[in-house]
C-alpha cells in the first residue's frame, strides 16, 4: 500500500474509487555523491535555521581556529561544527558538559555521509554568556592566586601623587577630585583620560595604566568609572586589564560602578572602592590618619614628661619629709641625697637625649616626605615643646639646687659635728654603744670616750659626784 491509499475501514473498502498510481523513477542504481547530495538539498531546504538545545561533548578547538563539537541529550546526538570568526565572538568559552542553545543551519558533511550544525551563535542554557564568561574567567584568575590577600600591597600612607584613570566625560573624574582637593589639597593629581565602555575601552585602559605609571613620583592609581549595565562595565573583566593591574608596580584601587557592582578588576587590584568618590576617600583617610598618629604622639610625649616631672618632685618631697623627720640621719642620707641628685640629672640628661633622639627620628621621616607645607606648623610646635621642656626642666633643675643648699645649710646647722665645734663634747661608754647623759651613770674605775670637735679622748672616771 502506497502513500497514495488512505487507510479505510475494510467494508468501506470496494467504495474507494481507483486512483492511477504514481509514476516511479525507471530501477537502476545512483552513485553514493548523487544520494548524498540530493539528501543534503532536502535537509537543508527542509529544516534552514535552527536553534538546538543540548549538552557539549568532545568539545575541541583545531589550529586552525575551527570549534569541533557534539550536543547530546538523554536519547541522541549530534555533531556540529563552529567557523573560526564565529569563535572569535564568543564572549565565554565553550567547555564540556556545558548546556547550551546553538543557532546555525542544518547540513550534510558530504565526505563522512553526517549531517551536522553549523553553528553561528551559542548561549549558555539557564544564564547569559557575559555572565558565564565573568565566571570563568573569576575562577581561572583565581586559580593563579591573583586574588590573594597575600599579594595585595598596602595603600602609602601621605602619598606625593595620586594617579586617575578614567573618562573625563564622567561624574566619576569631577566627584575623584572634588574629594581630593577638599581632604587632601596638598595631593597632585594626574589624570589620564581612557575610554571605560565599548570594544576598545580595555585596550584604551591598559595603555593607559602604563602610561600613568612611568610619571614620576606616582604612589597610588585610582582606575574606574560610573555605574552602568553589566555591558557597559564589562571592559573591567577584561583578562589583559586584570594582568596589567596585577602587574602595576604601585598599589591600584578599583572603583568601577555602585557598591553593588563587582567586576574582575575589584578582584585583582589591591583595594576595592565601592565608588570613585569612595576611593578617594580611601586614599585621604590614610593622610589622616597620620596626622592623627602625630598628635597623639605629642600628646603621648608631653604626658610623659609631666609624669616624670612629678614622680620626681613627689619623690623630693618624701625626701625632704623624711630628712626633717629624723636630722639624726642626715649625716648618712645626704650621700643618699647626692646620688639621687646625681641620678635625678641623669635621668634628666637621657629624657632630654632620649626627647631629642626621638625628635630627630620624627624630623628625618618627615623630611623624607614631601611634607613642608604640612608639617611646617608641626614643626613649630615641636620646637616650641622643646625649648619649653627645656626651660621647665632647668628651671626645676635650678631650684632644687636651690632647695638642696637651703637644706645642707640647715643640715650643717644641726650637725652635731658643728655643736662640737663650739666646745661641746660627747661621752660615750667604753663600747660606744650609748652616750653617757648622767654622772650617775658610771663608777670610779670605768673608762669612757669623749668625742671632741677634733679626734677622741679615753679617761677613766676617779670621782663621780
Amino acid at each position: 500500500m502506497t502513500d497514495d491509499w488512505h487507510i479505510l475501514p475494510f467494508d468501506d473498502f470496494d467504495d474507494v474509487p481507483a486512483k492511477a498510481p504514481t509514476p516511479r523513477r525507471p530501477a537502476g542504481p545512483i552513485s553514493v555523491s548523487e544520494l548524498t547530495t540530493r539528501l543534503k538539498n532536502q535537509i537543508e531546504s527542509e529544516f534552514g535555521a535552527v536553534h538546538v538545545e543540548g549538552e557539549l561533548s568532545n568539545c575541541k578547538q583545531w589550529s586552525s581556529g575551527h570549534l569541533y563539537f557534539t550536543l547530546k541529550d538523554d536519547r541522541a546526538q549530534l555533531r556540529g561544527v563552529m567557523f573560526r570568526t564565529t569563535v572569535q565572538r564568543l564572549k565565554f568559552k565553550p567547555e564540556d558538559g556545558m548546556r547550551v542553545v546553538a543557532r546555525g543551519r542544518i547540513s550534510v558533511y558530504e565526505q563522512k555521509g553526517e549531517y551536522q550544525i553549523v553553528a553561528d551563535a551559542f548561549e549558555p542554557a539557564g544564564a547569559g554568556a557575559l555572565q558565564v564568561a565573568f565566571e570563568q574567567l573569576k575562577k581561572k584568575l583565581q586559580g593563579e592566586g591573583l586574588f590573594d590577600a597575600a599579594r595585595k600591597r598596602p595603600l602609602p600612607v601621605l602619598p606625593r601623587r595620586i594617579g586617575v584613570i578614567t573618562s573625563l566625560d564622567g561624574a566619576a573624574v569631577r566627584d575623584i577630585v572634588r574629594v581630593l582637593t577638599q581632604r587632601h589639597p596638598d595631593a597632585r593629581i594626574v589624570i589620564r583620560p581612557a575610554r571605560v565602555q565599548g570594544d576598545e575601552a580595555a585596550a584604551d585602559l591598559i595603555r593607559a595604566l602604563a602610561a600613568i605609571v612611568r610619571v614620576p613620583e606616582i604612589d597610588v592609581v585610582i582606575i574606574g568609572r560610573g555605574g552602568g549595565s553589566t555591558e557597559d562595565l564589562w571592559a573591567f573583566n577584561d583578562e589583559r586589564l586584570a594582568r596589567a593591574i596585577a602587574a602595576c608596580p604601585v598599589p591600584v584601587i578599583s572603583a568601577v560602578g555602585h557598591e553593588v557592582d563587582f567586576t574582575i578588576a575589584d578582584f585583582v587590584a589591591d583595594v576595592r572602592a565601592a565608588t570613585p568618590s569612595n576611593a578617594a576617600e580611601i586614599v585621604v583617610d590614610r593622610a589622616d590618619n597620620f596626622r592623627t598618629r602625630i598628635r597623639q604622639a605629642e600628646r603621648r610625649l608631653t604626658l610623659v614628661a609631666s609624669a616624670q616631672i612629678d614622680r620626681r618632685r613627689t619623690a623630693t618631697g618624701r625626701l625632704d619629709t623624711r630628712l626633717l623627720q629624723w636630722p639624726t640621719r642626715v649625716v648618712m642620707r645626704d650621700r643618699d641625697c647626692q646620688e639621687l641628685g646625681f641620678r635625678l640629672e641623669a635621668a634628666a640628661i637621657d629624657a632630654l637625649a632620649s626627647a631629642g633622639q626621638r625628635f630627630d627620628a620624627l624630623r628625618r621621616r618627615l623630611e623624607q616626605r614631601d611634607l613642608r607645607r604640612i608639617t611646617g606648623d608641626l614643626r613649630t610646635r615641636i620646637v616650641r615643646a622643646e625649648g619649653r621642656l627645656t626651660q621647665l626642666i632647668s628651671t626645676r633643675a635650678l631650684a632644687k639646687e636651690s632647695r638642696a643648699r637651703e637644706l645642707a645649710g640647715q643640715l650643717n646647722s644641726l650637725s652635731p659635728l658643728a655643736v662640737l665645734g663650739r666646745g661641746y663634747a660627747v661621752c660615750w661608754n667604753e663600747s660606744r654603744t650609748s652616750i653617757i647623759r648622767s654622772a650617775g651613770a658610771t663608777t670610779p674605775g670605768d673608762t669612757v670616750r669623749v668625742t671632741l670637735a677634733d679626734g677622741e679622748i679615753a679617761c677613766r672616771v676617779t670621782e663621780n659626784t
